[in-house]
């Protein structure tokens, strides 16, 4: 795509973003900044692993079993609905190709 396939609102959009000077000639986007942080080693980055780790709240096993069970039954609950629709819908669309 060229400026030439651009209208003057366009063009005027790109000159206020600053990727056209005011000529209408593009300008040279400038390179990103490198990081200067210096990256960690594996041992370094478990240990922060570990100690983040240590900051989360876990759930009691009480609490764990009552979720689990409230998601099972939830499952069986929906299988069991999608099931029946599927049983119901393939006794009306046989009643409709016989």
């Amino acid at each position: 795509m060229s400026l030439d396939d651009l209208n003057r609102e366009q063009k005027r959009s790109l000159k206020r973003m600053g990727a056209l000077n005011d000529q209408g000639m593009p300008t040279r986007a400038q390179p990103q900044a490198r990081r200067t942080e210096e990256r960690v080693g594996p041992a370094q980055y478990l240990r922060e692993v570990r100690d983040e780790m240590r900051k989360v709240a876990w759930p009691k096993w009480p609490e764990v079993r009552r979720f689990s069970i409230i998601v099972g039954v939830t499952v069986i609950l929906y299988t069991a609905y999608v099931g029946g629709l599927d049983a119901l819908f393939g006794v009306f669309s046989s009643w409709l190709y016989d």
